[in-house]
């Protein structure tokens, strides 16, 4: 099995990349990130403090989150029920960033994570992807751009969408998750040794795909 981990903070574009990837190799793609989505939700849902660790370590035992494919389309389940369409909220965004600090939440994740990769070769993106759950991974990638470019890309993204959004104040969400995540004692995102930097400040995510696969296949190679 080949596994391609792509780590980076948040709006640099890893989903869309590692989309594009996955359909280029024929590989499977896992979004770790819908994966801490879903019980942000499932948080949310509960009325849980993102600070309230205790009630958070007693009610991931409660959350069953299964990735299933359908006709080649990742849907992720929360206790049986497909969320796929829930998760991509700011507000859920923000609660799965704030949850994840909890090692509780990261060992729950993990192993079906790295079963998935175990199984079929993957393109795989997150936080910790490279440096945690798959360090041995066969090439990996930190995707990253300026705060304000991933500011306007989030913005654009959800005004397409028709949800109110504040270019901002969105700006500053992405700063206070950067710090949050590199800051975190469980699993912090930060550069692997052994990873490519890619800035994408200035590429699209089409031009950052093509060269993530001349990396996995001057590896192969």
């Amino acid at each position: 099995m080949h596994a391609v981990a792509i780590d980076g903070p948040a709006g640099a574009g890893k989903s869309t990349v590692a989309k594009m990837v996955s359909k280029t190799l024929g590989y499977i793609y896992v979004d770790t990130g819908a994966m801490f989505r879903a019980v942000g939700l499932y948080l949310l849902r509960m009325k849980i403090a993102s600070d309230d660790e205790m009630a958070i370590t007693r009610a991931v035992k409660d959350i069953n989150i299964v990735i299933r494919y359908e006709d080649g389309t990742q849907k992720v389940f929360l206790n049986g029920e497909d969320v796929s369409g829930l998760i991509r909220t700011e507000e859920v965004g923000n609660k799965a960033s704030a949850c994840s600090v909890f090692g509780t939440v990261r060992k729950k994740l993990l192993e079906l994570q790295r079963k998935i990769a175990e199984e079929n070769n993957v393109v795989m993106d997150g936080r910790d992807i490279g440096t945690v759950v798959l360090p041995n991974a066969d090439t990996k990638i930190f995707l990253t751009a300026s705060a304000h470019i991933r500011a306007l890309r989030r913005y654009n993204e959800l005004m397409e969408k028709g949800l109110p959004c504040n270019l901002e104040e969105t700006e500053k969400d992405i700063i206070e998750r950067d710090r949050r995540d590199s800051t975190r004692k469980n699993a912090p995102l930060k550069q692997a040794e052994n990873a490519v930097l890619l800035d994408t400040s200035s590429c699209s995510a089409e031009e950052a795909a093509e060269r993530i696969v001349e990396i996995v296949k001057s590896k192969k190679s």
